[in-house]
């Protein structure tokens, strides 16, 4: 087995459902680490006492198991190896090559003593037959491509490359593990990073929606990796595009707004795109209108669109979208009076309002992103991130942090 670079946060939400009967479901975009975060878990389990006889560990994309290609053989191919004492653990990885998988899943639940771990590639797997089978019985751990910390751990740079440099590269390369391999060779990486998008293009979406068109496909893609952060709607994005026409032809080819919401559903099942909505901050309540859409790396959106430092507040706000996520937040984008807040974010007891800037050296950059803050009138934490490196740390009691600093808190 290849050395296995640790995700603490994510191994440790595995740990922590250990043994509770639900089954854990491991989802991301392909090729995040999904599969080798099981191995970990796998090898935790070993080194807790767990005997490999009361593992069963199986990828369900591997040729090894091409004959299961039902949930009766897959049933019958697992329940002949369930240990005869003690609890075993089954761990799948992407079983949704077995036809109706989801049917086997629950009745190992019901007939062994086991604790079950998968992984989905895309949200399909937790469709409603799915969720109906074992409604309120599963639990979701969201697997992201690596944190700015993460990253840090799992590269090797020489002792003179400062802090800034190492986040220069995050912001151009993105956090798909896989990209270790090339050390920063930014052709081989963005083959790399092609190869995984084309994947999931064909496999996560297009196979699952064959009335799609790839060439409708590639170009709301690329309007959401031109307009991160940028407030849009269906409609919007489908007038836009409307006009732009066909490359090849030059026809004009009308997109409906209903069929940009199609297609940008059908992004976020594959976890490519996530999409936020908005809140009234003063009227509390979500809006139905108007949001953004966020890549779930940045190196994709630099692939697909060659990497530009003019767009480094948009990447920023990306990255930080991301970030919130991870630490568990809901995220929304928060709008006040006629003024938008990049970020609201929620838990049970505490809430955060964010904003997010390259730079707030300039007084009236400095007035346009406070100036929504000083608006809100709770007393819940106001927070500007930006690059820079400053002596001040509070304006009015807005706090004032530097992106990388809080990146690594």
């Amino acid at each position: 087995m290849a050395e296995l670079i640790n995700r603490p946060a994510y191994l440790n939400q595995l740990i922590q459902n250990k043994d509770v009967d639900l089954v854990k479901i491991v989802t991301g975009i392909r090729r995040c680490g999904k599969s080798a975060l099981l191995d970990l878990f796998h090898q935790y389990l070993v080194e807790s006492g767990i005997t490999e006889s009361n593992i069963i560990h199986m990828n369900l994309e591997s040729l090894r198991y091409r004959s299961i290609t039902d949930y009766l053989t897959f049933y019958d191919y697992v329940s002949e190896r369930i240990a005869k004492e003690g609890k075993t653990y089954l761990i799948f990885d992407e079983p949704q090559a077995v036809e109706h998988w989801e049917k086997a899943i629950e009745s190992f639940r019901l007939d062994f003593d086991v604790d079950i771990y998968i992984t989905g590639s895309n949200a399909y797997m937790l469709s409603s037959e799915f969720s109906t089978l074992l409604s309120g019985r599963y639990i979701e751990i969201r697997l992201l491509p690596l944190s700015f910390k993460e990253f840090l751990t799992f590269y090797e740079f020489s002792e003179s490359i400062t802090m800034e440099e190492k986040f220069q590269r995050y912001l151009q390369f993105g956090g798909m593990p896989i990209l270790r391999e090339y050390h920063f060779n930014e052709p081989r990486s963005n083959q790399a990073l092609e190869g995984i998008y084309s994947t999931v293009v064909l496999r996560d979406v297009l196979q699952r929606n064959p009335q799609a068109d790839q060439a409708t496909m590639q170009k709301i893609m690329l309007f959401l990796c031109s307009n991160i952060g940028s407030i849009t709607s269906p409609n919007s994005i489908g007038n836009v595009l409307s006009n732009e026409g066909d490359i090849k032809t030059g026809k004009v080819k009308n997109i409906a707004g209903k069929t940009v919401e199609k297609y940008i559903a059908m992004l976020r099942s594959a976890f490519i795109v996530s999409s936020v909505g908005r809140y009234d901050v003063k009227g509390r309540q979500l809006l139905k209108t108007l949001g953004k859409n966020y890549i779930v790396d940045i190196g994709f959106r630099n692939m697909l669109l060659g990497y530009r430092d003019v767009d480094r507040g948009h990447i920023l706000e990306n990255i930080v979208y991301l970030e919130l996520i991870r630490r568990d937040y809901n995220v929304y984008i928060g709008k006040v009076g006629e003024t938008e807040i990049d970020f609201v974010a929620e838990k049970p007891n505490e809430k955060l309002y964010i904003q997010v800037t390259e730079s707030m050296q300039s007084t009236e950059t400095r007035e346009r992103e406070l100036r929504p803050l000083r608006m809100i009138s709770d007393n819940y934490e106001k927070i500007v991130l930006s690059m820079d490196h400053s002596y001040i740390n509070s304006y009015d009691g807005i706090k004032s942090i530097n992106l990388i600093d809080w990146l690594l808190m």
